[in-house]
């Protein structure tokens, strides 16, 4: 078959669609590879591409990806949830890899869909790379829903440090309205002062009690991490006792609040905000936040938790 005996190009198509069929049946149906289709049917191997891409786009081909019974959640979910008082675990299989976000996106999907997200809705996201490379992934369609800062933004050079971009990031891909934070994370006395009156940061600020949703990453103890924000003295004294934290808000091992110098003009959700906010949501994973995940819990800081089976394993462990 050759591309000049074809019938003509439809209206709405890049190709006829006798084309688009050969293409498809031959690839999809009789397993013959790219080279093959191009040298049948007198085009190039990228033409080809282009044509099953234009046959699925079309409804000629359909693709449908099951997800193995194996990966649903199950006995190992629901003992970690038992476990830690959470309402419910979302489980990816083991993470590997620089990149968590393709790992973890579809167990937050998940945890998303759960969720009921309606236009109008509050959804907060925290800082953190966790949740910066989640946020780049796709995790379903929540046209009309407010994706705002948990956190104000830092003055690192990151991308997962400044919440703007995160929140950009998310409403972008879900199909939200981004509300931005223009305020730092850790102003000066008078600045912070200014900022409780500024509107557009009032009004973000607003929002935050009367979230629906919260995404957040969990934070291991300070002195055991790489990178910390800068405002953030990991050598306090005061945070020597700190195992975790959420939005730079830091706890100890029983989940009560642990302060630090300036803290108290940190310009982020509060520990008692997120207590009540109705489907707050970790994602995180590795065996350097087990305890920071278990005395979160213990806070009430989050109600759901997205991790993988071998850092829930890990959970179960430290716990018993």
């Amino acid at each position: 078959m050759n591309a000049a005996d074809v019938a003509p190009e439809p209206q709405g198509t890049r190709f006829p669609l006798e084309l688009m069929y050969a293409a498809a049946s031959q690839y999809y149906l009789d397993d013959a590879t790219q080279a093959d289709i191009a040298k049948r049917l007198g085009v190039s191997r990228a033409t080809v591409s282009r044509l099953l891409t234009e046959a699925r786009r079309h409804g000629m081909v359909e693709i449908k990806v099951h997800r193995p019974a194996t990966l649903e959640e199950g006995p190992l979910a629901a003992g970690v949830a038992e476990a830690l008082g959470l309402e419910r675990v979302y489980l990816v299989p083991k993470v590997s890899g620089p990149a968590l976000g393709p790992w973890l996106a579809p167990g937050l999907a998940r945890a998303l869909a759960g969720v009921g997200l309606a236009p109008g809705d509050v959804v907060l996201v925290s800082s953190g790379s966790t949740v910066y490379e989640c946020a780049r992934e796709s995790l379903g369609h929540f046209p009309g829903v407010t994706i705002a800062p948990a956190v104000g933004g830092q003055e690192d050079p990151q991308p997962w440090f400044q919440t703007n971009e995160t929140t950009r990031l998310l409403a972008e891909r879900v199909g939200g309205v981004p509300a931005y934070l223009y305020a730092p994370a850790l102003p000066g006395p008078e600045l912070f002062y200014s900022l409780q009156h500024e509107p557009s940061v009032r009004k973000v600020m607003d929002l935050w009690g009367h979230a629906k949703c919260a995404i957040v990453g969990v934070g291991s103890p300070p002195l055991m991490r790489q990178v910390v924000p800068a405002f953030v003295p990991r050598y306090a004294d005061s945070l020597r006792r700190a195992v975790g934290d959420v939005c730079s808000r830091f706890y100890d091992r029983e989940g009560q609040p642990v302060g630090y110098p300036g803290s108290e003009r940190l310009v982020a959700t509060g520990l008692e905000e997120l207590r009540g906010i109705p489907y707050s949501i970790a994602v995180a994973v590795g065996p350097e936040k087990v305890v920071s995940i278990v005395a979160g819990a213990r806070g009430g800081y989050f109600k759901r938790l997205v991790t993988d089976a071998l850092t829930a394993e890990s959970l179960l462990a430290a716990i018993a």
